[in-house]
């Protein structure tokens, strides 16, 4: 499902917007108490003790059919609540007219019960909620994953089956940011680290945004492929 998902909005999408969504957490704002000289064509060397000024989480949503990353939120906690900011904010910039489909992982605090309120009222809903842990599409998490799955409504998630979260596509983006921005770098503050990740969204968006092209073919296992099976 998920496969088919990306490959049919790459081709089709006015009107529905595919958001890759998910946190980043423990991003350390690291101060390396020391960076050692290096000659031309080495590597660069950082010595192993610093000073650790705190963390924060970046939560993001890039839009497959872009490559962008439209809406982020960069906090120390990643609460029921902040969750629910950050895909109020994400939904407040798109027409309300247009269908929207979030991608995730199946984080407890991506199946809330407070999350399955907002998009009711989102939506206009009008049946029976239920009450949490008793009965009702509030009941637990596999019914409240269910309501918030129904492709009849306009803000839509599709879940990435457990141990799977690879197949969202921001995974790829959090890749990056790790490999170009943050490894062995220093930051004198979680202010600091803070405006490096906001700069480097800018420049990712600016320079390294395209439409997100699905190369992933399937496993192959006795000559067959089983691509259908991992995304029913």
């Amino acid at each position: 499902m998920i496969c088919s998902l990306i490959i049919w909005h790459l081709e089709v999408h006015r009107g529905h917007h595919l958001f890759s969504v998910d946190e980043k957490t423990g991003i350390q704002a690291k101060e390396m108490k020391e960076v050692l000289p290096f000659k031309s064509g080495q590597v660069r060397r950082m010595e192993f003790e610093y000073i650790r000024h705190g963390t924060t989480c970046l939560t993001g949503a890039v839009n497959v059919a872009t490559g962008k990353m439209e809406s982020y939120q960069i906090q120390a906690t990643r609460k029921e609540e902040d969750f629910i900011k950050f895909i109020d904010n994400l939904c407040k910039k798109i027409p309300k007219a247009d269908k929207i489909t979030i991608l995730l992982d199946q984080l407890n605090t991506h199946k809330s019960a407070s999350l399955v309120n907002w998009v009711a009222k989102q939506i206009g809903y009008k049946g029976e909620l239920g009450i949490k842990r008793r009965k009702g599409i509030l009941k637990s998490q596999k019914t409240r994953m269910e309501f918030l799955e129904n492709e009849n409504h306009r803000i839509r998630f599709v879940y990435t089956p457990k141990h799977c979260s690879w197949l969202n596509p921001i995974e790829n983006w959090f890749g990056k940011l790790q490999k170009q921005r943050l490894r062995n770098a220093s930051f004198s503050s979680l202010k600091d680290l803070e405006s490096a990740l906001k700069k480097y969204i800018d420049f990712s968006n600016e320079w390294f945004a395209k439409p997100y092209k699905w190369k992933f073919k399937g496993f192959l296992k006795n000559k067959k492929l089983i691509l259908e099976k991992l995304c029913s």
